[in-house]
This record gives C-alpha cells, structure tokens and sequence, in this order.
C-alpha cells in the first residue's frame, strides 16, 4: 500500500513538473513571458533540461538563454539532465558552455550528481569535458567514488576507478570509498578495490 501511494505522488510531481516546464516555455516562445526576463528563462531552462528535453534546450539557448543559469539552490541546467540521467541534454549544455564543475550550495557538482545515481554515460562526458574527479560535495566530504561506491554502483565505480579516481580520500567522517561499500554490504563494489 505504502509503496503504491508513494509511486502515485511521485507520478504527480513529475507530471506537475512536466507541466509547469512546458508552460514556462510556451510562456517563453510565444511572447506571453518576457525573453528578458532572466527568472523566467532561468526556470524554463532548468525545467526542460530536467526532463531531457532537447529540442526545448535548443529553442531557449537559440533565444540567447545563459547555459549556466541557477535556480535558489545554485542548481544549473546541466546539474539537472545530470542527475536525471539525459546524456543527450547534458551534451547539448555543456556544447553551449556550462561550466562542468559549477557547484551548487551543497558544493554538489553534475559528476557527483550523476555519480551517486549511476549515470555512466553521463559521467563519461563530464570527465571527457575535464570535470573535477575527485571533487568533494560540502556537507560530508563525499567525492563521486564515494557516494558511487556507497550506494552500490558497480558501473559508476570502474568508470571512476579507470579514469584515476583516488582511492584514499576520506570524507569528513574519515571513512574512504572502500569503507563505505563494506560498512554498506556492498561486496560486488568493494572486489573493485
């Protein structure tokens, strides 16, 4: 029942944010919105590129929209098709111009995004484009080798793993990537070290 009623609100907030990027485009595109305004832009950005919405990214960066805007929590574009998962919008913002390490106020970048949520084709690009491997977010010292190792993402580690991340950087509780793939069981993980 639990899990039912949770994949149902789940379901509304993604239709709602669904909703509320189109609107903001249209908004954008038909002249209702004001191209000059940078909050209406900036959101309509960040939501088309949450969604992975190409053909929407490319309409607003031909309007001359900043690759690099940010919502209230210092969240760009390309944080948001990184944490998602959309390789193709995450390509098409950093061909534009996002800076691949701009950090949020946690000092979460788009490879310590896609890091922890196993996004390897995603991480492939950002480190091609020169992203920081070994980058630690600010509010536990987690790099993307730790936050990949401890939730368990094989993929994501040997990805890390054969591009030079260092293994023996703690974070804040002094524990390393290893550490943290044994404390959670994560055997599968923890034979790559």
């Amino acid at each position: 029942m639990f899990d039912f009623t949770f994949k149902n609100r789940l379901d509304t907030i993604r239709s709602a944010t669904r909703l509320a990027a189109t609107l903001a485009l249209l908004s954008l595109l038909s002249g209702c919105g004001s191209a000059e305004d940078p909050q209406a832009q900036a959101e309509a950005l960040l939501n088309v590129a949450e969604q992975g919405d190409v053909a929407s990214i490319e309409q607003l960066l031909g309007q001359r929209v900043d690759a690099n805007v940010r919502n209230s929590c210092n969240w760009t574009p390309l944080m948001k098709a990184a944490v998602n998962g959309h390789a193709d919008a995450v390509a098409r913002l950093l061909a534009a111009g996002a800076e691949v390490d701009a950090v949020d106020q946690g000092g979460y970048t788009a490879l310590l995004l896609a890091a922890s949520n196993n996004h390897t084709a995603v991480m492939q690009q950002l480190l091609d484009q020169g992203a920081m491997i070994d980058a630690k977010e600010q509010t536990q010292g987690y790099t993307p080798l730790i936050w990949a190792a401890h939730r368990g993402h094989r993929e994501a580690v040997e990805l890390l793993l054969e591009r030079g991340a260092d293994t023996t950087l703690p974070d804040f509780a002094a524990k390393t990537a290893a550490e943290h793939a044994r404390e959670q069981g994560r055997e599968a993980v923890l034979a790559l070290f």
